[in-house]
């Protein structure tokens, strides 16, 4: 594809516009509102005094997640999950715990679950992995909180964690799919990484034809470019966030 097909008139390795807006909720203990181009997520850590059953008496904490997706936040309105959750949702909550607690030393962060909810107010491709990556910013910004307050020894992150999607269409890489290109991509590829460069999770879908390794290893190299271009604007955006406290 040429820049000039893509939103933002973005080269097939660039990212959308990205912004972390923290300090969007004055209640949670972290916050943040994040937005992939038209995708807008938003993110809070709540700290709770207490972890599941399988962790009580063991001195470890827990990081846990929730997804929702407001009715008109896409093309048409969708319903809410009241009664029960859709799988979709189910999956993404997953998604979303397995990648942050990669993040975290669950000895340092003692009998307290962080548990981030992530609500998307818009979506235009790639709600799951800007979820993770505003997710980790509140997240961060939470622990810092608690941390002033006398409620942690050190703080328990080991490495930043963000998230991006790659897609192949018609025979091009392209980084970061809106929902244009999420919908029409012969490939479509989630990738869950460290700041450090060490996968947590890669979640690749041959939707039109099967892919070689050498695309996956091309995916994977594209998305974690782009990764390390997201991993300082979280920097900068957790150290804005502490300096709000």
């Amino acid at each position: 594809m040429t820049n000039k097909q893509r939103s933002f008139e973005r080269t097939n390795h660039e990212l959308r516009p990205i912004v972390f807006d923290v300090g969007v909720n004055r209640y949670a203990e972290g916050s943040c509102m994040v937005s992939f181009g038209y995708t807008k997520v938003h993110c809070t850590a709540s700290v709770e005094k207490s972890v599941p059953s399988f962790l009580k008496g063991k001195g470890e904490g827990w990081v846990t997640a929730e997804y929702s997706m407001l009715p008109r936040a896409t093309h048409t309105r969708s319903k809410r999950d009241r009664e029960k959750v859709s799988g979709r949702t189910s999956e993404i909550q997953r998604l979303i715990g397995r990648a942050i607690r990669a993040s975290v030393d669950f000895g340092k962060l003692g009998e307290q679950t962080i548990m981030l909810d992530c609500d998307v107010i818009q979506a235009d491709g790639g709600t799951r992995t800007a979820s993770i990556c505003g997710a980790y910013v509140a997240m961060a910004i939470a622990i810092e909180r608690i941390k002033k307050k006398g409620d942690l020894a050190s703080n328990p992150i080991i490495d930043s964690v963000a998230a991006v999607s790659i897609g192949i269409h018609q025979g091009s890489h392209l980084l970061d799919l809106d929902y244009e290109e999420d919908s029409s991509c012969e490939v479509d590829l989630n990738l869950v990484m460290t700041g450090s460069g060490q996968i947590v999770e890669v979640q690749g879908t041959a939707e039109r034809a099967a892919f070689s390794q050498d695309d996956l290893m091309k995916m994977v190299s594209v998305g974690g470019a782009g990764l390390q271009k997201i991993k300082e604007l979280q920097r900068l955006a957790i150290d804005k966030g502490i300096r709000l406290l």
